[in-house]
């Protein structure tokens, strides 16, 4: 029998992209992000959720999207990687996909190397880019996040 992944989708621009919801720790309505100095070009900066100072990443960079101020119909997807939790911004959020991992189509097979990208989810009207939220951050950006986190 073949399993069932469960992705949590979320839209940027006209863009669809997903993750696995075994990641997601809860969706929130967008907060005011406090810039960190000398943070990576893809880190907007860090949110306090109850406590916890997180990073908010913005992949529209990585995906050669517009950029665009967070609006206030935004949502951030607070997300766990293997290293640390990580805030998404994202234009809204979606339902959960469930896809048998046949269906997935590997990111190697439609272009070596993209290194945050896991594959694609082939739908009737478009695609849903599946995330590796472990690969968002390219290891001297996961470095330079460290050392601030630390610093603040």
């Amino acid at each position: 029998m073949n399993r069932l992944n469960k992705y949590l989708t979320f839209k940027i621009g006209e863009q669809w992209f997903g993750f696995n919801l075994l990641n997601v720790e809860r969706i929130i309505r967008a907060v005011e992000v406090t810039p960190l100095p000398q943070a990576p070009e893809v880190v907007l900066g860090v949110i306090n959720v109850q406590g916890r100072i997180i990073p908010v990443v913005n992949i529209r960079g990585r995906f050669c999207l517009p950029d665009r101020e967070i609006g206030l119909s935004d949502q951030f997807i607070i997300a766990n990687t293997s290293r640390r939790t990580v805030a998404l911004a994202a234009d809204a959020v979606g339902d959960v996909v469930e896809r048998p991992e046949h269906e997935i189509v590997a990111a190697g097979k439609i272009m070596p190397d993209i290194e945050y990208v896991e594959g694609v989810i082939k739908l009737e009207d478009g695609m849903i880019l599946i995330l590796d939220l472990g690969r968002l951050l390219f290891h001297e950006e996961e470095q330079i996040l460290i050392n601030l986190m630390e610093e603040k």
